[in-house]
């Protein structure tokens, strides 16, 4: 009877509140049946395999209900009618319903533990149907509500981030996480770095120098990959996206799990390079066919059957890239839930972080832009679970000083990029500014001192020549320093040498 009494009482409720509309969709009777089963036996909950939490109930009775027997469960106490009776012996709403009495109630026909998954998926899924309304009434409200401000596109993007939180299962009030949740996936991540041999935990760069400094990019990161023009930024973070996607690709095609391969799907996000330009240096590096070549279309025939295969073996490459110019950091979150929705994105690459705008209010103060946009890619790297990679200049201050190895200071227009960073990387060729140094080449006239200057000049090239340094001058997770790399300047392909451990290059 208590049972009856309170779908009578909320329906009364329902239609009082909102008599002009339908109600919101619920099943009370699917909730008590559950509630019932739960205290009969304990180990439905560890049976399912719906992520059930007590905001996923409509009464408030039952998410209390289902609230405490999940605190007793996590304590390793036994929840029944008698152990939860203490608990709501001052309970208003429970009163109303007969007192603590309907606690046992809920367990009297024992009807719910014919079909526990069922009801528990019933559940969840009226949850989602009841935000998706509450989406749809706020996305109403706001569009109706001109009185501050006439911001259509930016209340499109807020439907559009409401709506990736439900199609994730996202409740619409988060909850705290316990540290048994947080020790077990700190224990999944120590587990990744063992099964990798020791060497990385994140998802891979493909370059082992650097992923042996960082353990890989990790899920909510904010990495940012700095350097002046010419450094060779986009190539680094080309290498990186095709080596992340190229690894998932070839783990799936040998049968392993998306979640257990270190690859990963990568939304590469270029506002300043196209598409096509973008895959040309893929190409180029997988056929090791200069990329001149491939723009020009000097290619021999054997070059181009070259070419040919690579395109034909990397057709399925999860590897999703958007030019689209001038984006605001609103719509690049927006591409990217989509982007994660659709084709599961395990990476965001941002080429580059300076070329984003703002939401238009801060755009008559560039650093406050620029700090707006820091935060945005930090959040979006929470929101998603996932590292996003931006690229960033650095201000000319670079060039004036005489060891031209960048530091945090040069992040260009806003201290914020440092601070919002998990990690700050900055690429440094000590052979570029050792070109500009090269003096004329010597001849038959030249005199001794000028052919010394030369040969001092040659022996240091040759020590430079395709040699790179990766800074990692901020780690939030570990140590800074140094990574070497290999440049291949005619394919644009970063690789690690095979000694790790060289003198850094001034």
């Amino acid at each position: 009877m208590a049972d009856t009494d309170l779908l009578l009482r909320t329906a009364d409720s329902a239609a009082a509140i909102g008599s002009a509309g339908p109600q919101l969709p619920a099943n009370l009777e699917a909730e008590a049946a559950f509630l019932g089963a739960v205290l009969i036996d304990n180990k439905v909950i560890e049976e399912l395999q719906t992520p059930l939490s007590p905001l996923h109930f409509h009464e408030p009775v039952h998410q209390r209900i289902f609230e405490r027997v999940l605190k007793l469960l996590d304590r390793n106490s036994v929840a029944t009618p008698v152990t939860l009776k203490p608990y709501f012996e001052s309970d208003e709403a429970m009163k109303q319903l007969g007192g603590t009495t309907y606690l046992a109630q809920l367990t009297a026909d024992g009807q719910g533990l014919l079909h526990p998954r069922e009801l528990a998926e019933q559940i969840y899924s009226l949850a989602l149907l009841r935000e998706l309304v509450s989406v749809g009434r706020n996305l109403v409200e706001g569009a109706l509500d001109t009185s501050d401000e006439v911001e259509p596109l930016k209340k499109i993007e807020q439907a559009e981030a409401d709506l990736y939180r439900v199609a994730e299962g996202a409740s619409t009030g988060s909850e705290a996480q316990t540290f048994r949740t947080a020790a077990f996936g700190a224990l999944q991540v120590v587990q990744a770095a063992m099964n990798s041999g020791g060497r990385f935990s994140g998802k891979t760069t493909g370059l082992d120098t650097i992923n042996e400094k960082t353990s890989g990019l990790h899920n909510s990161d904010l990495v940012i990959l700095a350097g002046r023009p010419a450094m060779g930024k986009t190539s680094l973070a080309t290498n990186i996206a095709f080596n992340a996607a190229r690894r998932l690709m070839d783990d799936l095609r040998a049968g392993i799990e998306r979640e257990k391969s270190p690859g990963a799907g990568v939304a590469f996000f270029s506002l300043e390079m196209s598409a096509d330009q973008l895959a040309t240096r893929i190409l180029a590096e997988q056929a090791e066919i200069s990329s001149e070549k491939l723009r020009s279309g000097r290619l021999s025939r054997d070059e181009f059957q070259r070419l040919s295969f690579a395109s034909q073996e990397l057709t399925d490459l999860p590897l999703y890239i958007d030019d689209t110019p001038a984006l605001t950091i609103g719509a690049l979150r927006t591409r990217a839930r989509r982007l994660k929705r659709r084709h599961d994105i395990g990476l965001v690459i941002v080429d580059y972080l300076q070329l984003l705008q703002g939401s238009g209010r801060a755009s008559d103060n560039r650093v406050n832009e620029i700090s707006e946009i820091s935060r945005g890619l930090k959040t979006l790297a929470k929101e998603l679970h996932v590292p996003v990679v931006a690229l960033s200049q650095l201000s000319r201050q670079v060039e004036q000083r005489e060891d031209k190895r960048p530091q945090l200071s040069d992040l260009r227009e806003s201290g914020s990029i440092e601070q919002d960073a998990d990690m700050v990387w900055f690429i440094y060729r000590a052979e570029y500014y050792h070109n500009a140094l090269k003096p004329d080449t010597p001849d038959e006239t030249s005199s001794e001192d000028v052919r010394m200057k030369y040969a001092e000049w040659e022996a240091r090239h040759l020590e430079l020549v395709n040699k790179a340094t990766l800074i990692v001058a901020k780690q939030r997770h570990g140590s800074t320093g140094n990574v070497p790399l290999l440049f291949h300047s005619e394919f644009t392909k970063f690789s690690s040498p095979d000694v790790r451990h060289y003198d850094d290059y001034e």
